[in-house]
């Protein structure tokens, strides 16, 4: 059976339903070491019931003594400092968990710029290093208000009229030839952040055709 996995990190947690819906959906819920206290503070407005989440990672400093020995089967202390709490997760949902489809990132962004800018920029590198397109796996950054993935090829977007879409990338020199778009990205030079973002699709399916393999962002609102 295929499954599911959620990714929750420090930043702000979800009030929305979609996002709290696929926390109660997944197969497999790891907290980020920082997001332990708020994925149990929410669990009865979640599940009506305390739902532990089947593991905890990080460096585990944001943990009371008392906490890290209540929950010690669920702790999976990873102390390096190369990676962040959300790649710590990441790696090892795809070294130790089998059969994923999906895995969905919630509580990256918010309250902290830097964090938020830094775990987005994360889902290209995991896109490269993991290959996750090719594996089938789907990884999606969720947040109230965005839906956020990486891309490294052409792509077909079914995403509706009047979305709005957001592309980014740190690639100069990739073109993006555009069809379903409002303001179609043929023309862009990826030089700088902004410049293929606050789009909008003007047709129910958008396509975007690379010039050659990279990565990229998609922000959908």
């Amino acid at each position: 059976m295929h499954k599911k996995v959620v990714i929750i990190g420090d930043g702000c947690f979800p009030k929305k339903e979609y996002p709290r819906y696929l926390i109660r959906t997944a197969d497999v819920i790891i907290c980020c070491d920082g997001a332990f206290n708020k994925y149990m503070r929410n669990c009865n407005s979640l599940f009506g019931t305390e739902r532990l989440p089947d593991a905890v990672i990080g460096d585990i400093d944001s943990l009371s003594e008392s906490a890290r020995r209540k929950y010690q089967d669920i702790i999976i202390h990873i102390d390096e400092q190369e990676n962040n709490d959300q790649t710590k997760a990441f790696t090892w949902a795809l070294e130790n968990i089998e059969d994923i489809s999906d895995i969905h990132i919630l509580g990256a962004t918010g309250q902290r710029e830097d964090h938020t800018i830094g775990n987005i920029s994360l889902l290209m590198e995991y896109a490269r290093r993991f290959n996750t397109e090719a594996r089938g796996i789907n990884v999606e950054m969720v947040s109230d208000f965005s839906t956020i993935f990486a891309v490294t090829d052409s792509i077909e977007l079914n995403c509706g009229t009047g979305r709005s879409i957001s592309v980014i990338s740190p690639d100069n020199s990739l073109k993006i030839k555009s069809s379903g778009l409002e303001w179609p990205t043929d023309d862009v030079v990826f030089d700088n952040w902004w410049k293929a973002t606050l789009n909008k699709a003007c047709s129910d399916t958008v396509k975007l055709e690379f010039s050659h393999r990279s990565i990229a962002i998609i922000i959908m609102n």
